[in-house]
Order: C-alpha cells, then structure tokens, then sequence
C-alpha cells in the first residue's frame, strides 16, 4: 500500500511538473519533472519486487524468491541515478549560460506547493510506518530505515524525503532568480536537484547490493534468534548459530543445538524435524537447518536486554 500510494502521488505530481517546466521554461522544474517520472517509474519496480519476493518456495528455489525484492530494488535505484539525477544535472548545466528569464513563476510556485502536500501524504505514510516499525525494535527511525530488509520502504522514504527537500530546492532555486534576476539561480537548482538524487541512488544502491552479496545480522537479531531458540522447550543449548537474509524480512538460519534429554538416534532426529518445523512456523523465518551439537562445544551467549523483544524482523 505504501508503494501504491507513492506511486499515484508521483504520476500526479509529475504531469503538473511537466505542464509548469513548459510553461515556465525554468531548468529547475525541469530538473523536478525528470525527478517525478523517474519516482514514477521506480515505484513499478518496487511493485514488482514486492511481488516477485513473495513468491512461495519450490523445488529450483528452496530458499524463495525473496532476493529477487533486492534485485529489483537495485534496478529501480539506477534508475534514480540515470533518468533522475544525471538528467537534471546535465541539464543544469546546459543552462547555466543561459539568461532566459522563469516566465510567469507563480505558476511554478503552485505546482510545487500542490506537489510538496501529495509527496508530504505519501512521506507520511512511509514516515508512520518506520517510526511504528522502530519502535518495535527499540532502535531510532533513521537507524531502522537503514538498516531494515524491507526495501520497498526504505525506497520510498528515501524517495518521498528526497522529493521534498528537492521542491524546497526548486522553489529557492526560482525566488532567488526572480530576486537577482540572474537566470544561473534556476541552472543551480537543476544541479542541485541532481545532486540529492545521486546521493539518494547511491545510499539505496550500496544497501540492495550488501542485502544480494550478503550482510551479517545486527546484534539485536542474532540476539533474539537466539534467544527465541533457547525458548523452546526442547532446546537445551546452542553452540553454532548462522543467520542471513533471503528477501525481504525472510530468514536462513542454520544452527546447531543441544536437545533436552537422551534419546535414541531415531527418536532424536525426528524431535530435530518437529523443532525445525515449529521455527518455520514463525512468519519471517524461510528455512531452519538443525544439527547436533557435540558435547564439548562451548554454548553461545545471547544478550539479555535482547530478551523482551520477541520480533525476529
């Protein structure tokens, strides 16, 4: 829903952008418009990643489709550097030479006053939902968007932060070329636009790729994996535990235990598949592979500050 919403607000906005850059011949909204149809584009290919990470497990992918969320996250980052951030720079640019006055910029002001509420409501939503999200994990909402799985939410709040700072850009870029009448104010706001939208690209492009390549878990989720496998009553201990992510909010965790009591060999690897199942019962974990531990095998130690947070996201 988040996506859909940022979706239909950036379509919006970027036919009013498109009309006033006309209009008004002024590099920044242009820049702006670029900006838009490329939010615009991207959102598809986050819808599609929502849906192609969510598709169940089968034989050729036992692990699922969830990296594949990643993926497609990744493309719709590059498309933010090329048909966002490299247009309104080079277009920037090209106008800096320029002495071409904003023509009629009320018009210019209006669309971007219309377009900061529609990007201020989908911010909002994506805002709500990592601040609610945080607060679950007991971590601040810049840390959490940064460090979450959930690409599609990061994107779009890094997309909608970055469609907001850039109209206030647009709009400064257009006062002070009317202020000092000197047309190189609008050329730098193009440039500037830009600018925020490469930086924007590269933030969302290096955490896809550590997702696809493989990041170690934050402390706190080792923790409360651990700790949730000690709660299970036939658990003794653990002595080896790997975990990473295979899509968004989807768990690998391999581990190796200690069962309670001394059973035969059948019986044991039997109790082995029902805790495995059990764990896979939970909704972010994909698969759990359970071994044996050996007797002298020290244990692992889990945090206890970890303990009251039982979320596994």
């Amino acid at each position: 829903m988040t996506v859909l919403i940022a979706f239909l607000a950036n379509i919006l906005v970027a036919i009013a952008k498109t009309i006033a850059a006309f209009l008004t011949s002024s590099a920044s909204m242009v820049a702006e418009a670029a900006h838009s149809w490329a939010d615009a584009g991207n959102e598809i290919f986050l819808l599609i990643a929502d849906r192609q990470g969510g598709r169940k497990k089968d034989e050729r992918h036992p692990l699922g489709y969830g990296r594949s969320a990643f993926v497609w996250s990744l493309i719709a980052a590059f498309g933010i550097f090329t048909a966002g951030a490299i247009v309104s720079i080079m277009h920037g640019i090209q106008e800096l030479a320029s002495d071409e006055p904003v023509e009629d910029p009320m018009i210019a002001y209006i669309v971007l006053g219309i377009a900061f509420v529609l990007e201020g409501a989908s911010f909002t939503q994506a805002l709500i939902r990592s601040r609610r999200l945080a607060r679950e994990r007991r971590t601040s909402t810049w840390d959490f968007v940064l460090q979450t799985s959930d690409t599609t939410l990061r994107a779009v709040f890094f997309e909608d932060a970055a469609a907001l700072i850039g109209l206030i850009l647009a709009g400064g870029s257009i006062a002070l070329h009317q202020i000092t009448g000197e047309a190189v104010w609008d050329a730098v706001g193009s440039i500037l636009v830009g600018i925020l939208l490469a930086i924007v690209a590269v933030v969302l492009i290096g955490r896809n790729l550590a997702f696809i390549v493989g990041t170690s878990p934050a402390p706190e989720l080792r923790s409360r994996v651990g700790r949730a496998l000690l709660e299970a009553s036939a658990i003794e201990r653990v002595t080896y535990l790997h975990i990473e992510y295979v899509g968004p909010n989807r768990l690998f965790i391999v581990a190796e235990i200690d069962l309670a009591g001394d059973e035969r060999e059948h019986d044991v690897a039997r109790r082995l598949r029902e805790v495995e199942r059990q764990i896979e019962a939970h909704p972010v974990v994909e698969t759990v592979v359970l071994s044996l531990s050996v007797d002298d095998e020290p244990s692992l130690e889990f945090a206890a500050s970890f303990a009251t947070r039982p979320e596994l996201k």
